[in-house]
């Protein structure tokens, strides 16, 4: 798995990558037995990429969205194809979708992801975003935009967090951050993953096949799971319409877990009361979607996980694997190991 003592190991990333940790990079191999390829003058050579490693760090991916990647992602992507020597791959993301990252599988790449780097980022955005829906609070900015004083009495006061049901769908790093929060509310917690193991401190946990049979009791539906053929389409009209009138759902998963047109039909029905979107089918979300207009949804731009920490924690994942890697050591979230 390592290089050669006499073959030091050449690491491919880009130019700010390499400005912004080179130094601690080179300081974390104790020979020093390391030197840099930039993605961005490998992009430019004739000559192959001669990377036996990569890091593709976030201002890589930069405002890419499915089907529209920048100009720096479908450089990189070049850049590693070309890279005949290449054994390892490490990303910035907790999912591994892009088409390029099974290509490389394929080749026999090593893809590690940064799962859990901001896990509880994540967690505080899919509470934060439960006590804002659950209290109103886009009503009530709403309200404010208009100059209207309009109490929440009566029918239209919020209800109790407390004593209401979470159904959590996905216990990796993100879920298991958030359950203890949701307790902490007073929450119920459901968890559902591929087993049934139990996962304190959720009440109960439950393999995806049963989701149905706890749908009646669930206030809340929280997506945080990745997407693969098992979550795909998951939250559909059937799985809403099972859930009480009312209920509120959250997506920090994959667009593609929940059906849009059937999530848009239960809001606009009442049949979710609210809901906080941060991942859609096609991104960016289109300025034509009626999601945009409608008062009980709060949308952000797939940043759930967005926080001024962000880069390093992933960065101390890639320097783990690093280390991992030049000792012949398991690679922490090794896609083909998880999957």
């Amino acid at each position: 798995m390592t290089a050669s003592p006499t073959s030091p190991l050449k690491l491919l990333l880009s130019a700010q990558a390499r400005d912004t940790w080179g130094t601690r990079i080179l300081a974390a191999v104790p020979d020093r037995a390391l030197t840099f390829v930039t993605a961005e003058e490998a992009g430019t050579s004739e000559a192959p990429c001669p990377a036996d490693i990569a890091f593709m760090t976030r201002e890589v991916t930069g405002s890419s969205s499915k089907g529209n990647p920048t100009p720096e992602l479908r450089n990189f992507g070049k850049v590693l194809r070309g890279a005949a020597s290449l054994k390892w791959l490490q990303i910035h993301p907790a999912g591994a979708e892009l088409p390029i990252y099974r290509e490389l599988r394929e080749r026999g790449v090593k893809v590690t992801t940064a799962s859990g780097a901001t896990a509880v980022t994540v967690a505080h955005t899919a509470l934060g975003a439960l006590i804002a829906i659950n209290r109103r609070f886009p009503l009530l900015a709403d309200a404010q935009r208009r100059h209207a004083w309009e109490p929440r009495l009566g029918a239209r006061s919020p209800r109790d967090l407390k004593g209401q049901t979470a159904v959590v769908v996905g216990l990796g790093p993100i879920g298991q951050n958030l359950a203890p929060l949701l307790k902490m509310l007073g929450m119920r917690v459901i968890g559902v993953r591929r087993e049934a193991t139990p996962v304190p401190p959720c009440d109960r946990t439950i393999p995806y096949g049963d989701l149905a049979s706890v749908l009646p009791e669930a206030d809340v539906l929280i997506l945080c799971c990745p997407a693969s053929p098992l979550t795909r389409g998951l939250a559909s009209a059937a799985t809403l319409g099972a859930m009480p009138k009312g209920s509120l759902l959250i997506n920090v998963a994959r667009g593609v877990v929940a059906v849009e047109a059937d999530v848009i039909g239960a809001l606009a029905s009442g049949q979710l009361a609210g809901a906080y979107l941060d991942v859609f089918e096609q991104e960016p979300l289109d300025p034509t979607s009626p999601l945009w207009d409608m008062p009980n949804v709060l949308i952000s731009p797939h940043t759930a996980s967005h926080s001024l920490g962000q880069n390093e924690a992933v960065f101390e994942i890639f320097l783990d694997n690093l280390s991992r890697w030049r000792e012949g050591r398991a690679l922490r979230n090794d896609v083909d190991r998880l999957g």
